[in-house]
C-alpha cells in the first residue's frame, strides 16, 4: 500500500448473510475493534439490502461506513426488486458494490450494465466499488490482462475526472472467490499494478497514482500481511472473513500498520 498518495480501504461483502439481529450483532462486535484505524483506514461493510438501515444506525458516529451490495442503473421505474441509487443515498449509504462476480454469474450483468450501475452511483453520490477479475479459463489461456483491461475501460466508461476520484477497483480473480484459492501477493500485486496503468491510461497518472486498488478473493486474517504489503495493493474487498469480527479486524490492522 502506498497511503501517502490514496486511501486504504478494507471493505466486509457479506453477501446474502446476516438477519438484522445478527448483523447488529456482528457491528457492535467490529466497531471498538476498528476504531484505531479511524485515520489511517476507511472500513467500510457492504450488507444485504435487508440489513442497511439497522447496519446505518449501528454504526452512527463510528468510523465504519456502510455500503450495499448492488444498485441498479435507473432512478426509478417498472423494476420489480431492484433498488436504485437513490434509495441508497436517502438510507445514509456512502459505498456499493458494482460488477461483483457472482452478481454477473447468477444474474446475468454484463461489462455494459456494470458502466450503467457505476455511472448510476456516482450521479446520487455513492462511491461504487467495481469488481474486476478473470477465470480460471481466461488466466490459464493467458488473457488475464485483455479481459482486465476491457472490463477496467468499459465499466469506467463516460466518468469524468472529478467523479472518478470516488471509484474504488477491486480486482477479484474469479476462480479465487469463494473457493479457497488465493492468487499469489505477486499475482495481485502485478494485476493490481496493470489496472492503475490501464487508469492511467484513460486518465493521467495523477488520478490513477490516487486511486484505490484492492484485492479480493479469499483474503483472510492469515495471508492479508503479505498481500497488503504489496505497493498496489490498497486494501481488501472480504468475503467469509468479514463475518467474523476477529478475523475482519486482523485484516483492518494488517492494513492499519502496512
Amino acid at each position: 500500500m502506498n497511503k501517502s498518495t490514496r486511501k486504504a480501504i478494507i471493505a466486509g461483502n457479506w453477501k446474502m448473510n446476516n438477519t438484522r439481529p445478527e448483523a447488529k450483532e456482528l457491528l457492535q462486535a467490529i466497531k471498538p475493534l476498528v476504531a484505531n484505524a479511524e485515520n489511517n483506514v476507511e472500513v467500510i461493510a457492504c450488507v444485504p439490502f435487508t440489513n442497511l438501515e439497522t447496519a446505518v444506525n449501528v454504526t452512527a458516529g463510528s468510523n465504519v461506513k456502510i455500503g450495499a451490495e448492488n444498485v441498479h442503473f435507473k432512478k426509478n421505474g417498472a423494476y420489480t426488486g431492484e433498488i436504485s441509487a437513490d434509495m441508497l443515498t436517502e438510507l445514509g449509504v456512502e459505498y456499493v458494490v458494482v460488477g461483483h462476480s457472482e452478481r454477473r454469474q447468477y444474474f446475468g450483468e454484463t461489462d455494459e450494465t456494470v458502466n450503467l450501475r457505476t455511472l448510476a452511483a456516482l450521479e446520487a453520490g455513492l462511491k461504487p466499488i467495481v469488481c474486476v477479475g478473470e477465470t480460471l479459463e481466461q488466466r490459464e489461456l493467458g488473457i488475464t490482462e485483455e479481459v482486465i483491461a476491457m472490463q477496467t475501460k468499459i465499466a469506467l466508461k463516460n466518468t469524468c475526472e472529478k467523479c472518478i476520484k470516488n471509484v474504488v477497483i477491486a480486482y477479484e480473480p474469479v476462480w479465487a472467490i469463494g473457493t479457497g484459492k488465493v492468487a499469489t501477493p505477486e499475482q495481485a500485486e502485478d494485476v493490481c499494478a496493470f489496472i492503475r496503468k490501464t487508469v492511467e491510461g484513460l486518465f493521467n497518472k495523477e488520478i490513477a497514482d490516487g486511486m484505490t486498488i484492492q484485492y479480493g478473493g479469499s483474503m483472510n486474517a492469515k495471508n492479508c500481511a503479505e498481500l497488503l504489503a504489496k505497493p498496489n495493493i490498497d486494501g481488501g474487498l472480504i468475503g467469509g472473513a468479514s463475518l467474523k469480527a476477529e478475523d475482519f479486524n486482523t485484516i483492518v490492522q494488517a492494513a492499519v500498520e502496512g
